[in-house]
């Protein structure tokens, strides 16, 4: 008898906005005008008819209160077919990936044939929350028929007079109360990088960005966006391609007086979308569209959050590839999200500790060293930006578009979260 072939998901095409930094260009741009802006423009360069689409999976995480399932309101702007479902995930930074990998899991089960996953954020449009309570005051009178005396029990509920403006929102763990880089200092300290390899590191994202953009590199995925006021984009805004370590050294820590996180060697708050277009092998095929990638893997994981919150790649990338049966060497490219240089050469310098592989990881021997030619070859979040659902399908589109043009066989994404999440996968050329 014969042996029954696996059904495969492949990645047909990826496409996305410019990134551009918070409240600029896309501020009148919410995260569903965003995502809308990017399946749009994946739709029209691949020549698919939007009736086709059968599924939707979107990632999200400032995700807006009046609909929050963006996934299903892209398909009703964009008026696919009646037809169309989807769904909203939220995995803090891996929301894109998860997405994704959703996707990719439901044409694989055989639910459907064609789909389109990826992720947008709006940081420019996060909604301010009120104190609790104000809302709890405020609320029977804007949902029932209040009289007068309703008016004045609100005002007393209001009393004392304190904390009743909208507070800032912070980038930072409920649990632990850390920001996001407090916590890339505490892993700068645990595994002694340096503010000089942070500067390094960031101009090379930079540099390395601004020769991709340049070079025509990624001219495959990145869209040409009209905005509300007429504005033409086509070109991501925060790659600073004259930027140097000199330059980045004058740059004061934002996070401790003493300390060596910048606004420089960090990722800014960004507004953007990713969209990828993932269909079954065989219905690529019968389509004429030629596949790129696939998965071979992926993982998720999650660490204590009061430890090392954003080390999880540490973990999830051995996972990812030992459950595609594979080793670093096997690796041509690996892309690591880049919330900060001090935490991806945290994460690099774990995978490269013997000591880390006995403890974390069970195993006798380190992951291995990372080559840096093969790292983050065209930039990463710090020069690109960070919008953040969005990043897991930029990722995802970047290396299946370098497998399919160089030939090579294979690339690992690391993603860390916040809540202590690492998530990672195996993309294979097809």
């Amino acid at each position: 008898m014969a042996t029954k072939v696996a059904r495969r998901a492949v990645i047909v095409s990826g496409a996305r906005t410019p990134f551009v930094r918070a409240f600029t260009d896309y501020t009148r741009m919410d995260s569903i005008a965003l995502a809308d802006a990017a399946v749009r423009g994946l739709l029209e360069r691949t020549g698919l008819p939007g009736a086709q689409v059968q599924a939707m999976v979107w990632g999200g995480v400032i995700l807006p209160s009046v609909a929050p399932n963006i996934a299903r309101e892209i398909a009703l702007d964009l008026g696919l077919d009646a037809g169309c479902e989807g769904y909203t995930v939220t995995r803090a930074c891996a929301s894109g990936l998860q997405a994704v990998t959703s996707a990719a899991a439901a044409i694989e089960r055989g639910e459907y044939d064609i789909m389109i996953a990826g992720g947008s954020d709006s940081t420019s449009n996060a909604e301010v929350k009120l104190p609790q309570k104000v809302v709890h005051a405020a609320a029977p009178l804007a949902l029932g028929k209040p009289k007068p005396k309703d008016y004045l029990s609100a005002i007393s509920q209001l009393a004392p007079f304190t904390d009743l403006l909208p507070s800032r929102p912070k980038i930072a763990e409920r649990t632990t109360g850390e920001v996001m880089g407090e916590s890339a200092e505490k892993m700068a300290r645990i595994h002694g990088i340096s503010r000089a390899d942070q500067d390094e590191f960031a101009a090379r994202s930079h540099h390395r960005a601004a020769a991709a953009i340049d070079s025509g590199r990624f001219d495959d995925e990145v869209l040409r966006v009209r905005t509300p006021e007429g504005v033409e984009i086509s070109r991501d805004g925060l790659v600073r391609a004259d930027t140097s370590v000199a330059r980045l050294a004058k740059l004061k820590p934002v996070f401790a007086a003493d300390g060596s996180v910048t606004a420089g060697n960090a990722s800014p708050l960004t507004d953007g979308a990713a969209a990828v277009l993932l269909m079954s092998e065989e219905k690529a095929r019968a389509l004429g569209y030629r596949p790129l990638a696939a998965f071979r893997s992926w993982s998720y994981v999650s660490v204590d959050p009061a430890d090392q919150v954003l080390i999880g790649p540490a973990i999830s990338m051995p996972r990812a590839l030992d459950k595609a049966g594979m080793s670093l060497g096997d690796i041509d490219f690996v892309d690591i999200h880049e919330a900060f240089a001090a935490q991806t050469l945290a994460v690099l310098a774990a995978l490269n500790s013997d000591e880390w592989a006995k403890t974390r990881l069970d195993r006798d021997t380190a992951v291995g060293e990372v080559d840096i030619d093969k790292l983050n070859v065209h930039g990463g979040s710090v020069s690109l930006g960070h919008p953040f659902g969005a990043t897991g399908a930029r990722m995802v589109t970047t290396m299946a578009n370098e497998l399919a043009r160089t030939g090579k066989n294979a690339a690992l994404l690391g993603i860390c979260a916040a809540g202590g999440i690492g998530a990672s996968a195996v993309l294979e050329r097809v």
